[in-house]
């Protein structure tokens, strides 16, 4: 009888956990793509706000700097108070902050706006690997880390894309503010079928501690000495501003010794230090680190390469980078199930698969005239895009396999601060190398090459990092 093959029906549980991750990665989604989307926009905001060049740039770094400060004490905040309504109320302030955004009169509301939707951007990321952790084990935990991995890759890759898209729609002097306006029906959609369908995790009663004021401030303080000087590294001149560097080194130094005299004196602090106990941890922190410092300055260097030398439109800029968002969604879709089989070895292979797309990318902008580099590029796209996609689920998911589900938010908040530095000092350095080149009069072409070799130089730390993680596994127990 046919009956007799019909596909049982998923639990109704499993159905309303399965649809309330939906509801965070829509949240992830947003987020990380205003982390791409405006710098398509930024001549659209010149041209119909009057905003300054520094204007501009604080409402590009201003965003990552805040969504970077907010990142550990929000996931400590989940932790505590619980995720669902940490989730929901960042949420809220994003999609309230996106308006706020489009609608400013001045270059002033517009940053300022922006920092508060960066702040709002880091308190929803953390909540979001915790619910995963909460919601899901084994191979369904991997499977929801593959789907968040597409949403990481594909809202990086295709923000420039969707920019262009918006400016060329709607026009310079306002496309700029549907940049920000897209966000809002995606944010209270999410709101709307997240307070339906997330669940309520009861908080233990041992948990409801004090948040560590202090805890917080050293590191917030130490974490702005040390993102500052990365994300201004264009706009202020001069070498002083790297002095803030040792400052932050120094904050986080007090920082450190503060949690540990807080776990001595019995008192719960803002970051468990314990998580570095577990090498497994530690390793898939540091590969997160260096991979964003080269993932993401990909897309860095080939917009500004793509349109003030090659002559790129801000959509033809888009466009280009289509074949890496694709492939990467493939990739961590495949990532996801690959990893419970064959562990730490999809992460190697996936980070070879970058450096040779990223090698593969500066060989044909060696190779092939300017305007010809955006058809010419697509395989080497899709071999690193793929690549990318095979990285960073596989690599969350094995990062954060022996952490606590109790300290779920704190660590996915550090591990995604992780990144966030990364991609600030990856921006920093391949910037300085791509603008270096070209204030002494070299060609754009080569300086693109350079930027884009200085990009795989952080993609093959993460390689060694990852090969080394890989044969530790292999010789025994991972933890004590």
């Amino acid at each position: 009888m046919t009956t007799t093959w019909a596909k049982p029906r998923r639990p109704a549980t499993e159905d309303r956990r399965w649809r309330a991750l939906w509801v965070c990665l829509a949240a992830g989604f947003i987020s990380l793509l205003d982390t791409s989307i405006v710098n398509v926009a930024l001549p659209s905001m010149e041209h119909g706000l009057g905003a300054t060049q520094a204007a501009q740039s604080w409402v590009v770094s201003g965003y990552a700097l805040t969504f970077g400060l907010a990142l550990v004490p929000a996931g400590r905040l989940g932790d505590m108070r619980g995720r669902r309504q940490s989730f929901l109320l960042g949420l809220a302030v994003f999609t309230v902050a996106s308006t706020a955004c489009g609608l400013a009169t001045s270059p002033d509301w517009l940053v300022v706006s922006r920092l508060v939707q960066g702040a709002a951007a880091g308190m929803v990321a953390p909540q979001t690997s915790g619910l995963i952790q909460q919601m899901f084990q084994g191979a369904e935990r991997a499977k929801a880390f593959g789907l968040l991995g597409s949403v990481i890759g594909v809202s990086t890759a295709v923000g420039p894309l969707a920019g262009g898209v918006i400016i060329d729609a709607v026009g310079t002097d306002d496309g700029w503010r549907w940049v920000f306006f897209v966000n809002v029906p995606i944010g209270v959609a999410a709101l709307a079928a997240g307070l339906r369908l997330l669940p309520r995790f009861p908080v233990a009663p041992g948990r409801r501690e004090e948040f560590d004021p202090v805890g917080v401030m050293l590191l917030g303080a130490g974490m702005l000495a040390l993102m500052l000087p990365l994300v201004q590294e264009q706009q202020w001149t001069g070498r002083l501003k790297w002095a803030l560097l040792p400052v932050g080194g120094v904050l986080l130094g007090l920082f450190w010794m503060w949690e540990r005299r807080m776990g001595r004196l019995g008192r719960a602090p803002l970051v468990d230090l314990d998580l570095f106990s577990l090498r497994s941890f530690t390793r898939g922190a540091l590969i997160s680190l260096s991979y964003f410092a080269g993932f993401t300055t990909v897309f860095f260097v080939l917009a500004l390469f793509l349109q003030n030398s090659a002559g790129y439109s801000a959509l033809a800029s888009g466009l280009t980078v289509m074949p890496f968002a694709i492939s990467s969604a493939v990739g961590a879709a495949l990532g996801g199930r690959l990893v419970i089989r064959h562990g730490g070895k999809v992460v190697v292979f996936g980070l070879s698969g970058v450096a040779v797309g990223l090698l593969g990318i500066a060989a044909v902008a060696w190779l092939v005239p300017v305007e010809d580099l955006g058809w010419a590029a697509v395989v080497p796209m899709i071999i690193g895009g793929i690549g990318s996609g095979v990285t960073v689920s596989p690599n969350t998911t094995l990062t954060l396999t022996l952490v606590p589900v109790k300290r779920a938010g704190a660590a996915g908040g550090v591990l995604q601060t992780g990144q966030r530095v990364g991609s600030a000092a990856g921006i920093a350095v391949v910037g300085a190398v791509y603008f270096a080149h070209l204030a002494n009069g070299g060609p754009a072409t080569e300086a693109l090459q350079l930027g884009l070799l200085t990009s795989v130089g952080f993609i093959l730390v993460a390689l060694c990092l990852a090969v080394a993680d890989l044969r530790e596994r292999s010789n025994g127990p991972e933890d004590d």
